[in-house]
């Protein structure tokens, strides 16, 4: 009858660990890896918008190094700081008029409109840094945090997890096997090698134990082997290294300069087009120096006037423009740009049909360029996130009579008063293949 009951009490003690085990990878696999990258992201832009003029994670700038800063003061003590210095040196606290003398007196900006969770964003921004690049051949590739290639942060949680698991199921079982052999002393958990010599035995014998091994250590393969396939080709944070330090947020942002009046091809092609280098001329001919106090974040560090100052010399070089003689000289280079969104041969997109006829606005696909030292991949660019978007975007079908009929027969079909793009035929296959 022991023998009995210790399989029955083995059995159950081994499926509420499977249980456990699963629900921690699970539940972890689902939500810490987001929630990070979120944080992480929005603490990023916060503090590029606020606090980069004066500090750096890495090296002192106007005011100290904020990298790891929490490990050197309290949460609490950070966030009375942030929101108004002055308010926190007028309270008497010692450290706040102590930084305050040790810079000089150099008044740091308030900032009583930052939410409490605005500022832990920004704080675990300077714990946790930003996203890890990888290089790869001549083109640095930003991972946005998520590792992509690799296996995912949370089998680390989910192995840590394990571990604990089989040692409690492990503590437990010894535990049950010495009390049905009447062994309740200390000492008789001394020979631990001949208990777990019992165990693995008793875990051999049963057949049961065996199939839900295999069960689950199939499942996980599967698991692991399918979210590895389907991040193949998916480059969403790609930010390849280009040969000129193009800044976005200078042209699209600080200048206002549209997004056509480069990439003319937009509105009537296929293909947005690269603009030539005679583009560029347009404004550079006049223009050979940045502003003073213009700043760019190009490739983890922070190029100043004189850096970007060179960059021009760069388009110049490349243009065939003698800066000092005011003219051409004939001797013009191509700029190697490196290629960031890419589709598979066998997809057809059209960006007129977006930009002309449907009217969207570039960013809707390509992501808040005007806030953008490095242009980066914004989107995963995959066949899911298409038709997810023509699910929910209606036709527009304002001054196109040409779809009048149409939309209200599949308006009638479908009993909505405004059909999607999907509806209009926009999942058909052989709308973006060939």
């Amino acid at each position: 009858m022991k023998s009995v009951a210790l399989h029955s009490n083995l059995t159950k003690v081994l499926l509420k660990s499977f249980t456990i085990i699963l629900f921690f990878a699970f539940s972890l696999s689902s939500f810490s890896q987001d929630i990070d990258e979120a944080r992480q992201k929005e603490g990023r832009k916060i503090f590029k918008s606020l606090c980069a003029s004066c500090h750096k994670l890495d090296k002192k700038l106007i005011g100290p190094a904020l990298g790891g800063v929490e490990l050197r003061r309290e949460h609490d003590w950070l966030k009375s700081w942030i929101k108004n210095n002055a308010e926190f040196r007028a309270s008497g606290d010692r450290d706040a008029i102590a930084i305050f003398e040790e810079y000089n007196g150099s008044v740091m900006s308030a900032f009583p409109q930052l939410t409490d969770k605005q500022i832990d964003d920004i704080i675990y921004y300077t714990t946790v840094g930003d996203p890890v690049k990888k290089v790869v051949g001549d083109a640095a590739v930003s991972n946005g945090g998520s590792n992509q290639g690799s296996a995912p942060k949370w089998i680390i949680y989910f192995l840590a997890g394990a571990i604990v698991v089989a040692f409690l199921m492990i503590a437990s079982l010894l535990k049950q096997v010495n009390e049905l052999k009447g062994n309740t002393s200390p000492e008789s958990t001394s020979n631990l090698k001949r208990d777990l010599h019992e165990l693995w035995a008793g875990l051999k014998r049963n057949t049961f134990l065996q199939v839900l091994s295999t069960i689950f250590v199939l499942l996980m393969g599967a698991y692991f082997l399918f979210g590895t396939l389907f991040k193949v080709g998916v480059n969403e944070g790609y930010m390849p290294l280009q040969p000129i330090a193009f800044s976005h947020k200078i042209h699209a942002g600080d200048n206002k300069i549209e997004c056509q009046y480069c990439h003319t091809s937009a509105k009537h092609s296929r293909h947005s087009g690269i603009p030539s280098v005679n583009v560029c001329m347009n404004c550079h001919k006049n223009i050979s120096e940045v502003a003073e106090g213009t700043q760019v974040e190009w490739d983890g560090m922070t190029y100043g006037k004189a850096e970007l100052d060179k960059e021009i010399a760069k388009v110049y070089d490349a243009a065939g423009w003698d800066a000092d003689a005011l003219e051409y000289t004939g001797e013009t280079k191509p700029v190697k740009w490196v290629r960031i969104h890419n589709l598979p041969d066998f997809v057809y997109y059209n960006h007129s049909q977006h930009v002309t006829v449907a009217g969207l606005e570039c960013q809707k696909c390509h992501g808040p360029v005007e806030e953008y030292d490095e242009m980066r991949q914004f989107s995963p660019l995959t066949m899911g996130w298409c038709i997810d978007c023509h699910k929910e975007t209606k036709v527009d079908l304002k001054g196109n009579e040409y779809y009048a009929k149409i939309h209200d027969e599949l308006a009638k079909k479908y009993n909505v008063d405004q059909v999607t793009i999907a509806q209009l035929g926009g999942k058909e296959c052989g709308k973006c293949h060939y």
